[in-house]
């Protein structure tokens, strides 16, 4: 499924972001926007050039070992289910129907806000994408590219007036397991999407 296409010109300037990001861990009863969701993925690791080989956040010898997955609950024109981020085509693969927020909350040790969410993003790695080319130290690039990563899902979710959390205490091999990934991805973060009460 096609995303709507990202917007690049904001009313909010990056150092307004900057100050007013914060935590959210409670969301408001509102579904979330496709536009919205679209927009955040798009921050996460969309393609920002026209021969599609530069993505939104850095990555060590352009290696690109993240992934993307979206537990949808409650997005507008979106069915409940989990879906995989492509970004070379700004487009999500639907991987399994169904709401599985529940799972992802036990998978979470019952964090709420998992829960509560309209969506939430799961950000895995691959590391032999990197580790292949710069060896033990490629895991280092790739804890880097996360934290770059959920950076940007947290300052566009503050531009857009969507509450997000960085979610870090989670069982990996539930997490994987909710999302459906491949054997060699790992799960490195989650975090919930709601619009702020």
């Amino acid at each position: 499924m096609f995303l709507p296409e990202p917007r690049i010109y904001r009313e909010m300037s990056v150092e307004e972001a900057i100050f007013k990001r914060r935590s959210i861990r409670e969301y408001s009863e509102e579904p979330l926007r496709l536009e919205d969701l679209s927009q955040i993925l798009w921050a996460a690791q969309g393609v920002t050039n026209p021969n599609r080989m530069f993505r939104s956040a850095p990555s060590a010898g352009a290696t690109y070992p993240l992934e993307i997955y979206v537990v949808v609950k409650e997005v507008e024109g979106l069915e409940p289910g989990v879906y995989r981020y492509i970004p070379i085509d700004h487009s999500l693969k639907l991987i399994r129907e169904g709401d599985h927020s529940y799972h992802l909350y036990r998978a979470c040790i019952n964090q709420k806000w998992v829960l509560d969410a309209k969506a939430n993003l799961i950000i895995t790695a691959v590391y032999e994408r990197t580790t292949s080319i710069y060896g033990e130290r490629g895991i280092r690039y790739v804890h880097m590219e996360a934290g770059h990563v959920g950076q940007n899902i947290y300052l566009q979710s503050t531009a857009l007036g969507v509450g997000t959390v960085a979610v870090g205490a989670f069982y990996d091999e539930y997490v994987e397991e909710v999302v459906g990934c491949g054997p060699e991805e790992r799960a490195l973060y989650v975090f919930p999407l709601g619009y702020e009460r």
